[in-house]
């Protein structure tokens, strides 16, 4: 891994641009190439995909802060009450992000504008380059890693966590499922200060949303969970809808997960550690979740047992708009409908690991997560 300021100058080499905007980026950049230079067990291909994420994320930093220079009436753009979905991961968050997608009246982060959100969509004519683009990366993807797109489903042009955008300040959860980075990973979880990320994700939104009519954005990421108090600084007329769902199931499925993706990326997988990495940061974020919810914040959350979502995905939709004082129109009902039985006819049944494989013993976790467990069945027993 190239140092620090090769990766700088690799990005202002390869878009013409110097300004990289505030600062703040770069205690989370700066962390995380050590780690990666240190602790990282990537192998070559590892290490030159790694790196050419960090110079992209780089890039399009400096593409955004080329387009509020040249256009400062970006920062002008309101974005108002988001509804995003938050929980533990693998319960049930991606299928409820791809129903809300199908809503004509809202607007979803797309895939290929949360890795690519330069140029402004608003400012390219006819069909953007970047949907072709993203179509070919999800067909190669699922050639070459047919599990892990069973267990991450990815549609192009489909909605996208807010993961990439997240990165543009380098404080983002999903670096530590490519490569081993506990120095980071434990920086990012009890010393980073994420205000600054939601600033950055809120400047880029204003860029994806200019040019366009100004309806309500539909978000989605499980990291959120872990830093409310920073979120709510930010977007403080935000609604929430929660999924739920038996920790001890996700932290298998979530280890798992970790693990196919980290496959792609090093050929050496510490499972046990990567059962371990998210038991602390699901936990202690579920605690941090409670806290932020008893802080009279309780009315803003709806909630979804993963269960009834399996049962009546539609109904559940249903039931949260009504709860949002918005209409469920024949259109969106239609699109939700036909995604979802276009879904379960492709859907492939994924079998787990053992949890000793992670080196997780459940009735271990259980007591971790009590207090979430038993407020999680009175938020959804309606």
């Amino acid at each position: 891994m190239e140092t620090p300021d090769d990766l700088l100058a690799a990005a202002c080499a390869a878009t013409g641009l110097a300004d990289f905007g505030p600062g703040s980026f770069r205690e989370g950049f700066e962390r995380l190439v050590r780690s990666l230079r240190e602790e990282a067990r990537l192998n070559a291909r590892g290490e030159a995909a790694i790196g050419q994420l960090v110079v992209g994320l780089l890039s399009q930093r400096l593409q955004i802060e080329d387009w509020y220079r040249r256009h400062p009436e970006i920062d002008e753009v309101a974005v108002t009450a988001p509804l995003v979905g938050l929980g533990l991961p693998r319960t049930g968050s991606t299928a409820l992000s791809f129903l809300l997608a199908e809503d004509p009246n809202a607007r979803s982060l797309r895939r290929w504008e949360a890795s690519q959100p330069c140029p402004p969509p608003s400012t390219v004519v006819g069909r953007d380059p970047r949907v072709a683009h993203d179509e070919a990366e999800v067909e190669e993807l699922a050639h070459r890693a047919p599990r892990r797109g069973a267990l991450v489903p990815a549609a192009a042009g489909g909605p996208m966590e807010c993961q990439g955008l997240m990165a543009l300040d380098f404080k983002a959860h999903y670096f530590q499922a490519f490569a081993h980075l506990p120095s980071y990973s434990t920086w990012l979880l009890h010393e980073a200060d994420l205000t600054s990320t939601y600033e950055y994700e809120l400047r880029t939104l204003k860029l994806l949303q200019w040019g366009f009519p100004g309806i309500p954005w539909r978000l989605k990421c499980p990291t959120h969970l872990l830093f409310l108090d920073q979120f709510d600084q930010v977007f403080p007329d935000a609604r929430f809808v929660m999924t739920h769902r038996d920790p001890t199931e996700v932290m298998v499925s979530v280890a798992d997960v970790y693990a196919e993706v980290a496959k792609s990326f090093g050929d050496e997988i510490d499972r046990p550690y990567l059962g371990a990495l998210n038991v602390e940061h699901w936990s202690v974020g579920m605690q941090r979740a409670l806290a932020f919810r008893d802080r009279n914040n309780d009315d803003r959350f709806y909630d979804i047992d993963f269960r009834a979502m399996q049962r009546d995905p539609i109904g559940e939709v249903r039931g949260l708009y009504a709860w949002l004082g918005e209409p469920v129109t024949a259109a969106f009902a239609t699109g939700m409908h036909r995604w979802w039985e276009r879904n379960a006819a492709t859907r492939e049944h994924t079998v787990h690991p053992e949890p000793a494989t992670f080196g997780l013993d459940l009735d271990r976790i259980r007591p971790l997560f009590a207090d979430y467990t038993a407020r999680a069945a009175a938020w959804t027993a309606r």
